[in-house]
């Protein structure tokens, strides 16, 4: 899920949350009749992992595979996504339904559009940027930290959908002083150390403009998640719930270590959900920009 990459701006180093989407529809074979044979074919594995409103990770510690299914998909479709049950394959539902949650988080707007600062960084030129999530910049190439605003950033590079979820904007002002820390709200702060990728099983914290400072776990890595935009591969799995506005916002450790930036999900603050994230690391890469000014 990945495309040419843009850049966001904006003066405090914060990070603000969450939000992709998976809408559920479904692709799965047609089963298949002969002269010889009137049982259905099985359903066929490849279009399954291809199915709208579902999600596939894994922990590669143990080897297992976590399928994970919205309220869109049907009776019928989760029939079939039970017949992958193994002791290495587990299947469960998730509430509400995947979606982008693009509107604000330590909010950052486009036109009427509003989503999360992730992290700032500081550019492969030495100039001051933004991280923030891929599916955000479709809504403008400027960015402002205000409503209607001054534009403050520009978007330089973005990725969505396909391999990932994120982008990179550039500050206008050159001279901007943008530290690597998170807002986490009450006037605390996270300073952010480094970058690195996480585990399953292993607790984080989610900060966005929407919701606010929010924990939970990691669930699964290297997740494909279908969502109604197109396919995004390679994010974070995890039980931190996310609502719209979160989108683009940080994921990352109470120690300060960076992890990733918030995509989508399912569900809600009330009654939990799913939420998936892009790993930081790659986006690092690939920008060839640095944590820290």
């Amino acid at each position: 899920m990945r495309k040419a990459h843009r850049k966001i701006t904006r003066k405090k180093a914060i990070i603000a949350a969450a939000g992709v989407a998976v809408a559920a529809t479904a692709a799965f074979a047609i089963p298949q009749a002969s002269a010889h044979n009137s049982r259905p074919a099985a359903p066929n594995l490849t279009e399954m992992r291809g199915m709208v409103g579902t999600a596939w990770s894994t922990d590669p510690e143990t080897g297992q595979t976590l399928v994970t299914a919205d309220s869109t998909v049907n009776t019928e479709q989760w029939n079939n996504l039970l017949t992958t049950r193994s002791d290495k394959v587990q299947v469960v539902r998730a509430p509400g339904q995947f979606r982008l949650l693009a509107e604000g988080g330590d909010a950052i707007f486009a036109g009427q559009s509003r989503c999360s600062l992730g992290f700032n960084v500081t550019m492969s030129n030495g100039a001051p940027g933004i991280l923030t999530a891929g599916h955000c910049t479709a809504a403008g190439r400027q960015w402002s930290v205000q409503q209607g605003g001054r534009a403050v950033a520009t978007v330089q590079q973005s990725t969505f959908p396909g391999n990932g979820d994120f982008a990179l904007l550039s500050y206008n002002n050159a001279n901007t002083n943008a530290p690597s820390t998170v807002d986490t709200g009450n006037g605390r702060t996270v300073q952010i150390q480094r970058a690195a990728n996480p585990r399953v099983n292993q607790n984080v914290l989610r900060m966005g403009s929407t919701t606010g400072l929010r924990s939970g776990r990691v669930t699964g890595l290297n997740a494909t998640v279908n969502y109604p935009e197109g396919r995004v591969t390679g994010l974070i799995q995890t039980t931190v719930c996310a609502e719209g506005g979160d989108s683009g916002g940080p994921l990352f450790t109470q120690d300060g270590t960076a992890l990733g930036l918030t995509s989508g999900g399912s569900g809600d603050c009330r009654q939990g959900g799913v939420t998936f994230f892009q790993p930081v690391t790659e986006a690092l890469q690939v920008f060839g920009a640095r944590l820290g000014q």
